[in-house]
């Protein structure tokens, strides 16, 4: 009860650590290091995946309670489809039934679930369920946590020149009239600010084909902690961190103040 206590009163005073008023407004998590930590444990690498679904509800309850107001967690890529077939049919069935199991939490916390990629690609039984939960939380407005699934940056970016050759084509818009923002609306994340903080888990450092538009001037936060073992206090450190950077948009220091 002693050891609870003070990892409780270590968990507060990093929390209390957090301005408010500084918090990012928009988190991305490259939730990585599940296979590894099942490995480390001579577990299949499922079991690492099923672990992950915990750290999960970590990060979406800190973000949460803390006031984030949007969440994006990067949870199967486009290249992830060449992963072993028994792995891909797993973790889709953990997609289904982790969406069942956590809507209870999402309505608690009055959170709204969206979701960006390549979604139709997804098994009939998990686009279904995913469908399902977007459509009973999108009334809800204390967070947007959107779950990026068969989602690529690169295959993003490719779509939304596909649409605006074809509106240039048929005179919709004109070529000069292409500008960033025209771009951010052709978008998978068009309702989502920019991204302020990304977060990867694992000890890897590169970004993986993960919002490559709407990182631009993202601080990014790499830890070795794999993502099973990512708890509210590895998300506390990852924002003191963030609120401890100068974030300059291109200017100087001396701009800023």
């Amino acid at each position: 009860m002693a050891a609870d206590r003070v990892i409780a009163d270590f968990n507060m005073s990093l929390k209390d650590q957090i301005v408010k008023e500084k918090l990012p407004n928009h988190v991305a998590i490259i939730m990585d290091g599940n296979g590894r930590w099942a490995k480390q444990k001579g577990l299949v690498r499922v079991m690492g995946h099923e672990n992950g679904t915990k750290a999960v509800r970590e990060a979406v309850e800190a973000s949460a309670e803390l006031g984030i107001k949007n969440l994006t967690l990067y949870a199967f890529s486009t290249e992830n489809w060449k992963r072993p077939k028994l792995e891909v049919q797993t973790l889709m069935k953990l997609l289904v039934r982790s969406l069942k199991k956590e809507i209870k939490t999402l309505q608690d916390n009055n959170i709204k679930l969206s979701a960006i990629g390549c979604l139709k690609d997804l098994p009939n039984k998990a686009y279904e369920e995913l469908q399902d939960v977007i459509e009973k939380t999108k009334d809800n407005t204390n967070m947007t946590l959107t779950l990026a699934l068969s989602y690529g940056s690169r295959e993003e970016i490719v779509k939304v020149i596909k649409e605006l050759s074809l509106k240039v084509k048929n005179n919709i818009i004109s070529p000069e009239s292409i500008d960033e923002s025209i771009i951010n609306k052709h978008l998978y994340t068009q309702n989502l600010p920019d991204v302020d903080l990304l977060i990867r888990t694992s000890g890897e450092q590169r970004i993986s084909n993960f919002l490559l538009w709407q990182i631009a001037y993202a601080e990014l936060y790499f830890t070795d902690i794999l993502w099973p073992d990512f708890k509210k206090e590895n998300l506390y450190k990852a924002l003191i961190t963030y609120q401890n950077r100068e974030r300059r948009f291109g200017k100087t220091s001396e701009q800023l103040t």
